[in-house]
């Protein structure tokens, strides 16, 4: 199929006010001076997955719902900076946006205006048909409007891959992107058991690869490799990555970490190899202050993978800092076969998720 985009991003278009406070949970008091003042910017999940694979190189296309208000200027504005295509449809309900309370080490409490959204919401069928066409990969944001372009992603025959965020392995709403990713991303923050949700999720899915991130405990990521068909998934371990300066905040890791990955699997590089482009992708966005919206490059972050021993697009050497364990024994060395090419393509392979990074701050996204 001939494309001449590499990754449609699919809702997660909104704004952002940003709050550092003096810590979390806030003291309950009348009020608190906030010295480094309040910062309202566009860039919701599905901005920074968009912003984080075009500065790598992809070609990349947003598609969502925005509202005629200044919140929704803002979110034209910053595509039109950044040279990021953009496709919207008219919001009645207004542009989604949400106030983030950062603390002093960088983790956050988010608070969605629920108001900015409606069961009745629909991206246009048309347009996405027209786009998903065009288009080799979709990263589906968990927006509602998004479940509902799932049946018409899978139609065009395009990849998916989808970001659950703080799912708590019940919620049936998460589930039905879980179910209909190649690719799905999950903290395991609110998982009892983050291991066996991946497992359920390959086993009742359409996923090759499900990942599950534990903020400074790294990652683990559950996956297909090649082989007979019914052959086990793999359990693969992911540790943190040290971040290249001082860690200022964790907003947007997860999705850098996610378009590190996309950038990987798409290039048809193995699982770790994979994971090891999430985890720097992700750190280096702890370094990036919330009222920033920032990505790594692409000569950054190979310069680093490589630097940790780990291959990247074009290039051969084998990834070291991970480990692959057959389902749930001992961590074993990495398994044969892991140095062919994986890809989004049949038998393809992938991980992702919302980033281990190193040191105290937990990567959300």
């Amino acid at each position: 199929m001939d494309t001449d985009i590499d990754v449609l991003v699919l809702g997660g278009a909104g704004v952002d006010t940003i709050v550092h406070v003096p810590e979390l949970p806030v003291p309950l008091a009348d009020s608190h001076m906030i010295d480094t003042g309040i910062v309202t910017r566009a860039g919701q999940t599905g901005d920074f997955v968009a912003l984080g694979l075009h500065r790598l190189g992809l070609r990349t296309h947003h598609l969502d719902l925005l509202g005629a208000d200044p919140e929704g200027e803002l979110v034209r504005a910053f595509h039109r900076a950044e040279g990021i295509p953009l496709t919207t449809a008219p919001q009645p309900a207004g542009t989604r946006r949400a106030v983030n309370l950062v603390g002093p080490d960088g983790r956050r409490l988010s608070l969605y205006d629920a108001t900015r959204g409606r069961d009745q919401d629909r991206l246009p069928e048309a347009e996405l048909r027209a786009l998903a066409g065009r288009s080799g990969h979709a990263h589906v944001s968990l927006t509602q409007p998004c479940a509902h372009a799932l049946p018409v992603l899978h139609e065009t025959g395009v990849t998916v891959s989808t970001d659950l965020h703080d799912w708590d392995g019940r919620s049936a709403y998460h589930e039905a992107f879980a179910l209909a990713a190649d690719v799905v991303f999950v903290s395991a923050a609110a998982l009892d058991d983050p291991t066996g949700t991946l497992h359920d999720i390959l086993r009742r899915g359409r996923a090759s690869v499900a990942v599950a991130t534990a903020g400074a405990d790294g990652a683990q990521v559950l996956y297909r490799g090649p082989g007979p068909a019914g052959t086990a998934p793999r359990l693969l371990r992911v540790p943190a990555v040290a971040p290249p300066s001082p860690v200022v905040d964790s907003n947007g890791a997860g999705d850098a970490f996610a378009a590190g990955f996309l950038h990987a699997w798409l290039a048809g590089l193995p699982v770790p190899d994979c994971a090891l482009h999430g985890s720097v992708a992700g750190a280096y966005a702890c370094t990036v202050p919330a009222t920033r919206t920032e990505a790594i490059g692409r000569a950054a972050l190979h310069a680093e993978v490589a630097r940790l021993g780990g291959a990247v697009p074009g290039g051969r050497a084998p990834v070291a800092p991970v480990a692959t364990e057959p389902l749930l024994t001992e961590p074993v060395a990495r398994a044969p076969g892991d140095e062919g090419a994986g890809g989004h393509g049949a038998g393809g392979e992938g991980a992702g998720g919302h980033g281990p990074h190193a040191g105290h701050v937990r990567i959300e996204g």
